[in-house]
Order: structure tokens, then C-alpha cells, then sequence
């Protein structure tokens, strides 16, 4: 009588490097990867999430191994070695999965701690899950939870109100400086986890376009096609320069890759409008004297420092409420899948007493059918609250927290108690 397991495998940020997230990712889009899924006749219902930070694929099933390898084959074994497939991937089966999703859904679990943009991302996957028509019962209450989880710590708690990244911090002191970032575009100079951070909160705040620069040219196009933007060399920065309103550097050079007769014959050609640089660099990437030009606006990583320090305390604050409120929501929909597991047992427990109860009126006042309409009416009310006073102590058992017994074992007492696996539903209640 137990019900299937909910599963989810996945790798994301924290525990895979870009360069094997890039093998993972879902470049034919949902429909077809969703439909390779539906060929495993091990998964009941199934969902899959895939965004430049995490791939991730959510199932129910009975046999929990079984189905686990064989979505691992399908999905990723193609990709990367059984050696990387036991480095990398993460396996979360029941209140484990339940609480990964809430967390992703929240945003605790991305790459900017507080960023809306998952809980979009996890909806446009919801909607390619249902039009295929893989998400059933389970799944749709699951997501559905999750969406509502989200909303929940956005609601009750500041989450994103507090910049505890450099990257984030630099991206914030953007959006103050011009108001609104949406139209603005942007040059990442260098491919590596601070670009990749800035990009993220970039999109999320409405950039019109992204530009990354890199030395290697194929680590900037990766990064770039994560995020709908443009590839160029490191040769090309001060052309580019031209036409963007902020540049991000994060290079790991040794040495400064822009100085100030640089910017200023730049600062020519764009007719003075202003410029917005921040240097994250460590060393430094852009040259100090480049804050003496008119309408350029230079900030360092000492800038942003202090930002961060005074944030981290009040964002660490926040993400203790949030934990607390999916702690909370993770035991409501187990509580949800308890009642789930117990309602056959429920159902048929109900209807057996009924239909004794109903068999040994019948026997003394004749068949209901043959009664006037008020005499059945009071019968049938007579019925239902025998059964329900009769029920009543076993459905008490069942559901009542209060207990040291597991839910599996009280079902199996009362199934055993009142013989509901015996067949026999002729059977007189003694």
C-alpha cells in the first residue's frame, strides 16, 4: 500500500564546473528530452529543469534505484563518465527532494542568493511539463507548493534585499547609479565565477544586452550564450567600449588592460556620455587614474567590500527565516503525501463498516428502497452516524501525529484489525 517515491537527480553551481554543466544542458529545448523521458516505463510522472546554472529532473516511481540509473543513462551518461556522474550528480528521494525543490524555488539554492529569476525559470519548465502531459497528482501539488513557497519567503521575509556577493554588490551600485538598468548594456570583461555572477543578477534586472570579452575566446562564448549575449576578444574591449553604459572587469591579468589615454580617447567617440566601470579584479584590471575623466564613474573592489560586509549580516538573517518557513511548508506536504499513503486504507475501511452497518438494518427494517422517502432519508442519517462513530478511533489512529509507530505500521494494524486484505467483504463485523 505505500506510495511511489518522489525523486530528484541533478547537478548545478555549487557542485559542477561550468565546463561539464555546458555537456548536461538541454541545447533541443524541453519537448524532446521530456518525451525521451516518457519512454522509461520505470517513471510515473516526471519534470525537467534546465537553466545555465542547474539541470535538474524530478520524478515519482516505485523502484527508486531502478528509475534513478535509468534517467542517469538517458539524461547524462551520454554526456559524462560514470567516474564524473558519481562526482558531480545529487540524489534527493522524498522530504530530501521535497526540501531541495522549496529551496530552489526560493532561491536559497542559486547562485545569487535572493535572485526572482528561478522562479520563472521553474514555471516555463512547469509549462512544457504539462503540455507534454508528464506532471500528474503528485508533481502538480509538489510544483504548485513550490511556486507558493517562493512567494511565501519573498513575502515574509528580504531575501533579495541585500547584496552579499561582489558581483551582486557591483551590479547593485549599477542599478543605483542609473535608476534602471533595464535597456542598458553591459561588458563583462573575463569568463570566470564573478563574470558568470554579474551576468546572472544582470538579466535579472533587465539589461538590454550582455557583452563578454574573455582572452580565451571560447570561454566567453559560453558564458555568453547562457545569457542571450554577445562573444568578443580581449582585442576588441576598447572598440566595444564605445557602445556599452557599464563595464564589469574580472580578469585574473597580472597586469592593468585599461588606462587612462585609453578611456579618454574612447570617452571622444561616445561624445562624452557617461561611462559606469567597476574593477572586481585582484589585481586591479583598470587603471586608478581613469575616475580623474569627466563622466566616467570608477569603482574598485575596496568600494564594494564594505557594501558586502554590512549586508552579509542582515542576508544571513533573512535566509534563517526562509529556512524556517520551508522547513515549515516541507512538513505540511508531507503531512499532505502521509494522508495520500492512508487514503485507500481510509476509503475502504469507511465503506466495509457502512456496508455492515447498512446489511444489518436492512435486515430488521427491510430494504431501503421500499421505504417512504422521509423513513430512508432517516436511515440513510442513521447509517452514516454509525459508521462514523464506528470509524471514528481507527481514523483517529491513523492520522494523529502522537504516536511512536510509523505511518506503514499503523496502516498495516488496521488493515490486519478489521481484515481489509482477507476479500471477504461479506464478512459480519463480530
Amino acid at each position: 500500500m505505500s506510495r511511489d517515491a518522489i525523486v530528484l537527480l541533478g547537478v548545478n553551481h555549487k557542485t559542477t564546473p561550468l565546463a561539464v554543466r555546458e555537456k548536461l544542458a538541454l541545447s533541443s529545448g524541453y519537448e524532446e528530452p521530456l518525451r525521451a523521458l516518457g519512454q522509461l516505463e520505470e517513471l510515473r510522472e516526471y519534470y525537467l529543469l534546465s537553466t545555465c546554472n542547474r539541470v535538474e529532473v524530478l520524478f515519482t516511481c516505485a523502484d527508486v534505484e531502478r528509475a534513478q540509473n535509468r534517467v542517469l543513462e538517458l539524461l547524462f551518461a551520454r554526456s559524462i563518465t560514470a567516474a564524473e556522474l558519481d562526482q558531480y550528480v545529487y540524489r534527493y528521494v522524498n522530504t530530501e527532494a521535497v526540501e531541495h525543490l522549496f529551496l530552489v524555488a526560493a532561491s536559497l539554492d542559486s547562485m545569487i542568493v535572493g535572485e526572482t529569476q528561478i522562479l520563472g525559470q521553474l514555471k516555463e519548465a512547469y509549462r512544457h511539463a504539462t503540455k507534454i502531459g508528464c506532471s500528474g497528482f503528485i508533481l502538480n501539488k509538489l510544483l504548485h507548493k513550490s511556486f507558493s513557497v517562493a512567494k511565501r519567503v519573498r513575502t515574509e521575509t528580504r531575501i533579495g534585499a541585500h547584496a552579499v556577493s561582489i558581483s551582486y554588490a557591483a551590479v547593485e551600485l549599477a542599478r543605483k547609479i542609473f535608476g534602471d538598468l533595464a535597456g542598458k548594456k553591459v561588458m563583462l570583461v573575463g569568463a570566470g565565477e564573478m563574470a558568470e555572477l554579474a551576468a546572472e543578477h544582470l538579466v535579472g534586472q533587465g539589461v538590454a544586452e550582455v557583452i563578454v570579452a574573455n582572452r580565451t575566446l571560447q570561454r566567453a562564448i559560453n558564458l555568453a550564450r547562457c545569457y542571450n549575449g554577445q562573444a568578443v576578444s580581449l582585442e576588441e574591449l576598447l572598440g566595444q567600449l564605445q557602445r556599452v553604459d557599464i563595464l564589469i572587469s574580472s580578469t585574473g591579468a597580472p597586469d592593468l588592460i585599461l588606462h587612462k589615454e585609453d578611456v579618454r580617447s574612447v570617452m571622444r567617440e561616445r561624445r562624452n556620455r557617461p561611462l559606469f566601470l567597476i574593477d572586481i579584479a585582484v589585481p586591479r584590471d583598470l587603471d586608478p587614474a581613469i575616475n580623474d575623466l569627466d563622466n566616467v564613474y570608477l569603482y574598485d573592489i575596496d568600494d564594494l567590500q564594505s557594501v558586502v560586509a554590512m549586508n552579509k549580516s542582515e542576508r544571513d538573517k533573512e535566509a534563517v527565516k526562509a529556512q524556517r518557513i520551508i522547513a515549515e511548508e516541507r512538513l505540511k506536504f508531507g503531512k499532505w503525501l502521509a494522508n495520500m499513503e492512508s487514503t485507500p486504507t481510509i476509503v475502504q475501511l469507511r465503506g466495509m463498516v457502512e456496508q455492515h452497518v447498512r446489511f444489518e438494518v436492512e435486515k430488521t427494517m427491510g430494504r431501503f428502497e421500499d421505504m417512504d422517502e422521509p423513513a430512508r432519508q432517516r436511515l440513510e442519517k442513521m447509517v452514516a452516524a454509525i459508521t462514523g462513530k464506528v470509524v471514528y478511533p481507527p481514523l483517529h489512529y491513523l492520522k494523529s501525529d502522537n504516536h511512536c509507530v510509523g505511518l506503514p505500521d499503523r496502516i498495516k494494524t488496521i488493515r490486519e484489525l478489521y481484515q481489509l486484505d482477507d476479500g471477504d467483504d461479506s464478512q459480519e463485523l463480530q
